[in-house]
């Protein structure tokens, strides 16, 4: 295990989290879904956005969750703690389908090229699958309604896919113009940013996935190899910051301290640039 005051490295989660919650900003109303998300946002709102409005499907409106992070809880009293209101499931979805909610966060099992997400099982048998995962819970809705929407996923390439083993929560659904709104789904809406455990993804005009920024010690060609297709890469892809000693001390030493989550993954080491 990394030592806490350790900020020459980090872990692959660590990086996710970070870079996840620099997404986020202040003033903004957050639909978190469960796990990664919830810590990203928590870091956000202890950093770079403390005004964040984090919003929970179960009805939660914008609490202040206190540290440190308790692993498999979502309503719980410290997730939940001063929030500004309480209201129900219906509320909550009705008001993200109203377009109140600016951004939403999910985890998933994989993703396809046009944002489409799969949280549910793997194999081509949904009743007998290879494995069962818990499924969408409020993930759908968080795709279908929020302005935009982070994907967090571990970046490999089982995760990658040109087709689903079943789609879960809609992206750009077959990455047709206009193929949301002929759903019935809000005008302007849909995948915004991916965050992987290498680099970060946005979308193409033709809502196609695009690599946008890498992991400072990885090169693009070595980000593509750990894809199941090809992307569209930007002009430039920009080198990511590795995560801030801030943002590793308020993981290590409050949010998360037995490393249940932010501990996950290969250690990397944070790569020192000669002064200009």
């Amino acid at each position: 295990m990394i030592a806490v005051d350790d900020y020459t490295r980090y872990t692959e989660a660590e990086f996710m989290i970070s870079q996840t919650a620099r997404q986020m900003r202040s003033g903004q109303t957050a639909f978190i879904g469960y796990g990664l998300p919830q810590i990203a946002a928590i870091l956000a709102q202890e950093n770079n956005a403390p005004d964040l409005v984090q919003v929970y499907e179960f009805g939660a409106i914008g609490p202040k969750p206190l540290s440190p992070f308790v692993r498999f809880t979502m309503g719980g009293p410290t997730n939940c703690y001063q929030s500004l209101m309480w209201t129900n499931m219906n509320t909550i979805f009705a008001q993200a389908g109203a377009g109140y909610l600016d951004i939403g966060v999910l985890g998933a099992t994989q993703i396809d090229p046009y944002g489409n997400i799969n949280s549910t099982i793997i194999g081509d048998d949904y009743f007998r699958p290879k494995r069962r995962f818990p499924g969408s819970g409020g993930g759908n809705e968080v795709a279908s309604f929020c302005a935009k929407t982070v994907v967090i996923i571990m970046h490999e390439k089982r995760r990658f896919v040109e087709k689903l083993d079943f789609m879960t929560s809609p992206g750009f659904l077959d990455g047709s113009e206009g193929a949301r709104e002929r759903a019935g789904l809000p005008a302007g809406t849909g995948p915004w940013r991916v965050v992987t455990s290498k680099a970060l993804f946005g979308y193409a005009p033709n809502r196609r996935m695009q690599l946008i920024g890498v992991r400072q010690d990885l090169t693009v060609e070595e980000v593509v190899s750990e894809m199941g297709f090809e992307p569209e890469i930007a002009d430039e892809v920009v080198e990511l910051e590795p995560p801030t000693e801030t943002e590793l001390r308020l993981l290590r030493a409050k949010i998360d301290p037995d490393r249940v989550v932010a501990g996950r993954g290969e250690i990397v080491e944070v790569v020192r640039r000669p002064a200009e």
